[in-house]
């Protein structure tokens, strides 16, 4: 089993930066890609980032491109987003996410969720 729990989250104003951590732990040896999904209010949930562990190949949502950075530190088993110019409709509950077998856009591939930790951001 693999545990994921999220920190980062907040309140700030439109433009202002968060950095989100995921830290990993338990059977992490065996996962392949990490990810980063949200959830607005009243919305489905959806991919937001993704990273391959092995080489730090990513995948972003289009909408957050050029804003958002997701990376990672495979000794400390933490994976990073970090939120740049961030806009009202980034407000979501973020979740992390592991998969020990594909980096994806989907949810399905992925085995394992954190708790999410909320963002807001006021205009």
């Amino acid at each position: 089993q693999v545990q994921l729990v999220e920190s980062g989250g907040g309140l700030v104003q439109a433009g202002g930066s968060l950095r989100l951590s995921c830290a990993a732990s338990g059977r992490t040896f065996g996962l392949f890609a990490m990810g980063w999904f949200r959830q607005a209010p009243g919305k489905d949930r959806a991919f937001v980032a993704a990273i391959q562990r092995s080489d730090g190949t990513t995948h972003y949502q289009d909408s957050v491109k050029g804003r958002f950075t997701i990376s990672r530190d495979n000794a400390q088993n933490t994976v990073y987003l970090q939120m740049n110019d961030l806009k009202p409709e980034d407000t979501a509950v973020y979740y992390c996410a592991a998969s020990i077998n594909t980096l994806s856009t989907m949810e399905s591939p992925y085995h394992y969720w954190g708790q999410g930790t909320l963002v807001t951001v006021s205009s």
